[in-house]
């Protein structure tokens, strides 16, 4: 029987993290080098609509290209609806497809959730905010992540995850997570207010 994953955490997570992203953010970088944080905020509101879609086991609804006004509440919308989604029985049964990739329900939703936190993570470093997660999930992350990483699957890593980044066999789950998906766990941006932020939220 297939293993079943709430969203509910990653997904409220990164809920907060962009109700905490300031305007003054919104050209700044992120770990994710082709992207700013308007882009990866972007990005967030496509995959959320694609994997409630693959949840339903249907075709994605046309979305508004940039961030409209209101996109925070409507990324919490999105967000909520998600992880509704990944909750019915059936989400997790048969085959779906999103972003052009078919495969097995089960491991999309694993997918889904690994979408939710490593692009948590991206927000956090690159608006200074704080991030966590739980074992259970960072587990199923990585398993996923280096399953990406073996050899043959270069093709399906492209256009996923960039060149892996070695860290140490023993680091935290969540530092081997982010090497296995191309990021540097100690990334910062390279020009930021991010001193600023924290020492404001104190």
């Amino acid at each position: 029987m297939e293993t079943r994953y709430d969203l509910q955490p990653a997904a409220d997570q990164l809920a907060r993290l962009i109700q905490g992203v300031d305007e003054k953010d919104l050209g700044a970088p992120t770990p994710c080098a082709q992207w700013s944080v308007t882009e990866l905020l972007e990005h967030i509101l496509g995959l959320s609509a694609a994997f409630t879609a693959a949840a339903e086991k249907r075709v994605p609804s046309e979305q508004d290209e940039g961030l409209s006004p209101g996109w925070r509440v409507r990324a919490a919308g999105q967000l909520q609806e998600l992880v509704a989604a990944w909750r019915a029985d059936d989400a997790w049964t048969g085959e779906t497809e999103a972003g052009g990739v078919r495969m097995p329900a089960d491991q999309m939703g694993v997918v889904a959730l690994d979408e939710l936190v490593l692009h948590g993570w991206d927000l956090a470093r690159a608006t200074g905010q704080r991030f966590t997660v739980n074992e259970r999930d960072a587990l199923a992350c990585h398993g996923f992540a280096a399953a990406m990483s073996e050899p043959g699957q270069e093709a399906s890593r492209d256009g996923l995850y960039g060149p892996v980044f070695e860290v140490r066999s023993d680091a935290p789950i969540l530092e081997r997570l982010l090497g296995a998906s191309g990021r540097d766990p100690q990334w910062e941006p390279p020009t930021s207010n991010v001193a600023a932020t924290n020492t404001a939220s104190q």
